[in-house]
C-alpha cells in the first residue's frame, strides 16, 4: 500500500520534477572532480567541470568553477546564465544578482530571473527603492509574475512609498494571490497602524474554512499585539477545532492564556522572505523545481531564520531523488526549535526510501519524543512501513484519542491497515466502517473494505458493489480491478474474472499478486497452460513467502484443494 501523506491543513503544494540541467555526456563525467580545479585546467575544461558538477547537484562547486571559466576567458555559449543558476542555486544570492543576464544572455525567463533576483539583493541590501523600481516600474513578465506582484509592496514598504506598500496586490485569475495578497496586505496594515483594516483582511482570512488555519497563527499573534488576548483564544481555539493536535497552535493558546509576550511584527525582510514562499510552493506543485529552488533561496537571503524555508527546500530536493541537498536543508533547522520535529519526520523519510530503516526509525521516534501530532503520525507510518503493525497500530490509538471527534478518516485507515496486518480483522474491520460514514466515497476504503469482505467469503453482492464503485471512481487502478476481478471469482463468474483480471495485469504487470490470481481463474476456465504461464510469472516478480508456497503448489497439482492466497490490502 502506498504511504498515505498526511499533514495539517496548510499550503500543501510541494510536488516536483526532475533537474531540468542536462546530464552530462561520458566525456564530460570523466572530468568530475572531487577536489577543487587545478589551477592550470583551462577556461573550457572549469566549464566542463561546472557542467558535471551543476547536474550533480553541487551547486557550490559548480559555480565556482563557472567562475573560474569566466576568469580564464571561455567562450562558451550560456556561460554567464549557468554561472548565475548554479550561484542561486546554491544561495549565494549576491553572486547570483551580480552574473544575473541581461536581454541576449540567455532564455527569457532566467533574464527575469535575474532581474527579481537583483530586486530581492536590493531589498537584502537596504535598497527597496531600486527593488521597486525593478519590480513596479520596469515590470516582470511570465513566470516570474506572481512573484513580482506578491513581493512588491514589501519592496515599497521598503522605500518609504506607504500607498503602494498597502495596496492589495492582484494578478488576474490567481487565486494564490488573491488570497496571500489579502494576508500580505492586513500585515502591512499593522505596520502603517491601520489596525481596523488590517483586522478586517483577517476577518475575512478566516472565513475559508479549514483553510483558515493556516492563518489563524498571524491573526492570533495580532490580536495578542493588540492586548486583545480573550479573543486571540478564541481564534486558536477555533483553529483547534480544525487541527486538534497542532502543537504550535496550542503553545499559541497557552501563550496569550497567560498574557505571554507576543511574536514581534514581521520586519519587511521577513515579510518579504515570506511572500515569496507561496509562488515558491505554487510553481513546485507545477513540477517547476528550478523556479522553487530559485524562490526559496531568495526568501532563505531576506531571512535565514525562517525554519519552513529549509522544509520546503529539502521536500523539493527529496521529491528530486536529491537525498543529499534533502538531508542539507533539513538539517539547517536548529534542534529543539518548533519545526525541529519536522524536520526530523522529513530526514527520517530521507533514510527510509535509502534503505536505511533502523535510522529512520531511530529519527521519527525522536521527533515524535516532541509530542508533536505530525511526528507521531509520521512514526506510525514508518513503524507500518517497517511491518511493525501493532506498534504503529497503538501509536495511532493515542493521536486518535488525541484528536477526539475531529479524527480524520485517513488514521482510521491507517489503523485499520495496521490492525488488519498485525492479525486484528475485527478492529480493522470497526475502523473502516467508521471511516465509511465519514467518507462514503472513498476508493480506498471500498476496496479495501469490500476485498478484504471478498476474500473471506463474506457479504459478496455487497463487497462487490463496493469494489465496482471503486473501480468506476479510479478505473485506472490495477488494484481495484484485482479487487473486483476475484469478486467475480468468488461468485464462480471466471469469465468475467478473466476479463477483469486480464485488464489488472495490463495495469500492474510486476504485481505478484495479480499474476497469481489471473493464473486461478484462467485454471478455473480450463486455459491451463495460460495459468501455469502466470503462476510462473508471479514467481519471478518476488512474492510473499505464503505465496511462494501456494503457487509451487499449484504448479505440483493445479488448483484443486490449495485454498486461495488471501492478499492484503
Amino acid at each position: 500500500m502506498k504511504r498515505l501523506a498526511l499533514s495539517t491543513v496548510a499550503l500543501s503544494l510541494l510536488a516536483l520534477a526532475a533537474c531540468a540541467t542536462t546530464g552530462p555526456t561520458a566525456e564530460e563525467a570523466q572530468l568530475r572532480p572531487t577536489q577543487p580545479a587545478a589551477e592550470g585546467r583551462s577556461g573550457y575544461g572549469q566549464f566542463l567541470a561546472g557542467q558535471a558538477a551543476q547536474a550533480d547537484g553541487r551547486n557550490e562547486e559548480a559555480s565556482g568553477y563557472f567562475a573560474r571559466a569566466q576568469a580564464a576567458g571561455a567562450e562558451v555559449g550560456s556561460l554567464k546564465e549557468r554561472a548565475f543558476q548554479a550561484a542561486l542555486f546554491a544561495g549565494n544570492v549576491p553572486e547570483a544578482a551580480r552574473l544575473a543576464p541581461t536581454d541576449g544572455e540567455g532564455v527569457a525567463f532566467r533574464v527575469r530571473m535575474g532581474q527579481l533576483t537583483k530586486a530581492v539583493e536590493d531589498m537584502a541590501s537596504g535598497n527597496g527603492a531600486l527593488a521597486q523600481t525593478i519590480l513596479v516600474e520596469q515590470g516582470m513578465g511570465f513566470p516570474h509574475r506572481q512573484a513580482s506582484v506578491l513581493l512588491a509592496p514589501w519592496a515599497a514598504a521598503a522605500a518609504g512609498d506607504l500607498p503602494a506598500a498597502v495596496a492589495r496586490p492582484t494578478l488576474r485569475g490567481d487565486r494564490l494571490v488573491e488570497v496571500f495578497g489579502l494576508l500580505n496586505q492586513a500585515l502591512l496594515y499593522e505596520r502603517a497602524k491601520r489596525f481596523d483594516e488590517a483586522e478586517t483582511n483577517f476577518k475575512i482570512l478566516m472565513t475559508y474554512g479549514d483553510a483558515s488555519v493556516i492563518f489563524a497563527h498571524d491573526y492570533g499573534a495580532f490580536l495578542e499585539r493588540r492586548k486583545r488576548g480573550a479573543d486571540a483564544v478564541a481564534v486558536y481555539d477555533a483553529a483547534l477545532a480544525i487541527e486538534p493536535g497542532d502543537r504550535e497552535l496550542s503553545l499559541a493558546r497557552n501563550r496569550a492564556v497567560n498574557g505571554g509576550k507576543p511574536p514581534a511584527m514581521l520586519s519587511i525582510r521577513q515579510g518579504a522572505a515570506r511572500a515569496l514562499l507561496t509562488p515558491a510552493a505554487s510553481m513546485a506543485t507545477e513540477k517547476q523545481y528550478e523556479l522553487a529552488l530559485s524562490y526559496l533561496n531568495l526568501a532563505a537571503r531576506l531571512d535565514p531564520d525562517r525554519e519552513d524555508i529549509w522544509i520546503q527546500m529539502g521536500d523539493v530536493y527529496a521529491n528530486m531523488g536529491d537525498a543529499d541537498n534533502a538531508r542539507t536543508a533539513f538539517s539547517r533547522v536548529k534542534a529543539g526549535s518548533s519545526a525541529s520535529a519536522l524536520a526530523r519526520s522529513r530526514l527520517a523519510w530521507s533514510f527510509q526510501s535509502a534503505g536505511e530503516p533502523d535510522k529512520a526509525l531511530k529519527l521519527a521516534e525522536e521527533a515524535a519524543a516532541q509530542g508533536d501530532r505530525n511526528a507521531l503520525v509520521n512514526y506510525a507510518d514508518i513503524l507500518r512501513a517497517n511491518e511493525r503493525y501493532s506498534e504503529s497500530a497503538v501509536l495511532l490509538d493515542r493521536i486518535i484519542q488525541m484528536d477526539g471527534q475531529k479524527t480524520d478518516w485517513r488514521l482510521l485507515y491507517l489503523r485499520a491497515v495496521a490492525r488488519e496486518r498485525s492479525g486484528n480483522w475485527a478492529g480493522a474491520e470497526a475502523d473502516l466502517l467508521v471511516a465509511l460514514k465519514m467518507q462514503p466515497d472513498e476508493p480506498e476504503l471500498l476496496n479495501f473494505l469490500g476485498y478484504s469482505w471478498i476474500d473471506r467469503g463474506e457479504r459478496l453482492a455487497e463487497a462487490t458493489a463496493m469494489v465496482q464503485k471503486a473501480v468506476a471512481a479510479n478505473p485506472r487502478s490495477g488494484a481495484m480491478i484485482d479487487s473486483l476481478g476475484w469478486a467475480y471469482f468468488r461468485l464462480g463468474d471466471y469469465r468475467n474474472a478473466v476479463e477483469n483480471l486480464e485488464q489488472a495485469v495490463l495495469l500492474e504487470p510486476a504485481d505478484p499478486d495479480i499474476n497469481d490470481h489471473l493464473g486461478d481463474a484462467y485454471w478455473q476456465v480450463g486455459r491451463r497452460i495460460e495459468a501455469r504461464f502466470q503462476w510462473n510469472r508471479a514467481l519471478q516478480l518476488k512474492p510473499s513467502d505464503s505465496l511462494k508456497q501456494k503457487i509451487e503448489r499449484k504448479l505440483e497439482t493445479g488448483l484443486e484443494g490449495v485454498k486461495p492466497v488471501v492478499v492484503q490490502r
